[in-house]
């Protein structure tokens, strides 16, 4: 399976910046989310990378050949980057059956009636929709649709697979059910896969390397629980986690001089108990069975805690609460993360 690199890959629609000098690195056989807020630039990028977007100016290279450079005007199309797209809305044949529908590219790409056949079983079997070879889609449920439409795009054994938001159709339970799948099929594939969503719960729990983009530019590329640990800057640590990390100024002494920061603390790692140090007024709770949400109004200091179990709290009632685990101190001007530190209460 190959690398994908891009070097300083921009996108401008008129006047107006999508993508701003990217330089990405995809190795073999990763999960890469590209994580993000809607029109951050997201789905550009994949398109680029896919042959289907031609970007302004960069450099792109698959597999050690170069698919597009705006210096030497190298432009290779889609169809010849080995590179396989599933789309959001599945675009599946209405009129086709499943195994028509998969079977369908390969057709056009006049591989022998025997050879589809078998790849075709092999697909069927791998996405468990045996049962399904000859529904029509109308037929499906959004989840067996899914499965189809990765079969598909799966057929002509392309080296790396693209997907942009695959799964945003889908109910929340469907949604669980096929991102074990996809996690499942991207091991199983041996294939690289390039992601794009807007759910930063899809980016933890499915990639190998998760890229946080903000208005065209690279914030952060790590490893998911690095990410989550260690985000570079207030918009990662934002973006990443939900509930969201908790935000309060704060004063950091540094060489006898008071600075000011801003204190970033995970939800987890406020811990509500009888022998906590800090008191705090519940303002409501999100019980959902396995953990419960907890707003508190702390001297007018809005934070939230995550107690895990089936247990709630009275709203007004006061509750004690202590800080488990230590901070991320951010730059009060610039965002960015300082270092981690311990919280100490005046």
């Amino acid at each position: 399976m190959p690398e994908i690199f891009l070097k300083n890959v921009s996108k401008h629609f008129g006047k107006v910046v999508a993508v701003d000098k990217l330089d990405l690195q995809i190795l073999s056989k990763a999960f890469i989310t590209l994580l993000g807020p809607s029109g951050c630039g997201k789905t550009t990028i994949l398109r680029m990378i896919a042959g289907l977007e031609t970007p302004t100016e960069g450099r792109i290279t698959i597999g050690g050949k170069v698919v597009f450079d705006s210096d030497e005007g190298i432009n290779v199309p889609p169809n010849r980057r080995g590179v396989g797209f599933l789309f959001q809305n599945y675009a599946l044949w209405p009129h086709m059956t499943v195994c028509q529908n998969i079977a369908f590219g390969l057709e056009n790409m006049k591989w022998d009636k025997d050879r589809i056949a078998e790849r075709v079983r092999e697909l069927l079997a791998m996405l468990r929709i045996e049962a399904y070879e000859k529904s029509y889609p109308s037929e499906l449920s959004g989840g067996q649709q899914q499965r189809v439409a990765i079969a598909r795009t799966l057929a002509p054994g392309p080296r790396v697979l693209f997907m942009d938001e695959p799964l945003s159709n889908l109910d929340a339970k469907l949604r669980m059910e096929v991102r074990t799948e996809l996690k499942r099929l991207h091991r199983d594939t041996d294939s690289t896969f390039v992601y794009v969503t807007h759910d930063q719960q899809e980016a933890m729990t499915l990639s190998t390397m998760v890229c946080v983009i903000d208005k065209g530019r690279l914030q952060q590329y790590a490893p998911p629980l690095q990410m989550y640990n260690n985000p570079a800057s207030v918009f990662v640590a934002d973006f990443l986690g939900n509930p969201s990390m908790n935000f309060v100024d704060g004063r950091l002494s540094e060489g006898g001089a008071l600075d000011f920061v801003i204190v970033g603390i995970r939800p987890e790692y406020i811990r509500i108990g009888d022998d906590g140090n800090v008191e705090g007024t519940v303002y409501s709770t999100l019980p959902s069975g396995m953990e419960t949400t907890v707003k508190m109004d702390v001297n007018g200091v809005s934070l939230t805690s995550v107690v895990f179990g089936d247990v709630d709290f009275p709203v007004d009632r006061k509750v004690k609460f202590s800080f488990n685990k230590a901070t991320i101190l951010f730059d009060k001007e610039t965002g960015q993360a300082l270092a981690r530190g311990a919280l100490v209460l005046p």
